[in-house]
């Protein structure tokens, strides 16, 4: 919940902005952006809480958000089946810092050593044969602040391609997780009387990468 103004994030409130004061009746999660995904700082409602999966090192956040989200649904199914209501699922991935289990990170190995030039010719050749975007589309022009990749340094092609490679298992494990969840709206039979609304923003992008290059 990245709405909530700096002034008042604090325990001192005032907690009218916070998501308890804007209409949700519970709100699992934490606030403010670029927020550690291993060692969060959690809130519970507005009561800042710790996780001990985290504590051990067991669990990312992103497993922890899906467990909750899945948990509460479930208990509300079962103690007023007929009843209406509505889960908003905001996952931290991708927004900075780019955090990922190991093996989702591995997945991706070497997926993107052509760089970023080759990366995004690929991506909308892609999407075109999909039928995504237009066959005529046209790819924008590379940024000036982003370097051609061939101009690179080997050191800058290896971390670069490191980033690339956590950024998309990042992303993937957060869909991993959502797909749990629907999954559990699905097991406990109310997948055909649930309206699912995807949104993915854009503003995952790192701005740490055009710092150190």
């Amino acid at each position: 919940m990245h709405n909530i103004p700096d002034w008042m994030s604090s325990q001192a409130g005032p907690f009218d902005l916070w998501p308890t004061g804007l209409g949700f009746e519970y709100f699992y999660g934490f606030v403010g952006g670029d927020s550690d995904q291993w060692h969060t700082a959690i809130f519970e409602n507005t009561r800042p809480i710790e996780s001990e999966e985290q504590v051990r090192g067991s669990k990312i956040f992103d497993d922890l958000l899906a467990d909750k989200a899945i948990g509460w649904m479930q208990t509300q199914h079962a103690l007023a089946p007929n009843k209406p209501w509505l889960l908003y699922y905001a996952t931290g991935t991708a927004h900075a810092p780019h955090h990922a289990p190991k093996e989702w990170i591995a997945k991706y190995k070497g997926k993107f050593d052509q760089g970023w030039d080759k990366v995004r010719e690929e991506t909308l050749a892609r999407q075109i044969k999909l039928g995504v975007v237009p066959a005529n589309t046209q790819l924008t022009k590379r940024p000036e602040q982003i370097a051609a990749w061939d101009t690179l340094s080997g050191d800058q092609k290896r971390l670069y391609t490191h980033m690339m490679e956590v950024y998309a298992g990042a992303l993937s494990h957060a869909d991993y997780q959502i797909g749990r969840l629907l999954d559990a709206v699905k097991e406990s039979g109310q997948l055909d009387n649930t309206l699912v609304i995807f949104i993915m923003g854009d503003n995952g992008a790192s701005a740490e990468a055009h710092r150190i290059w």
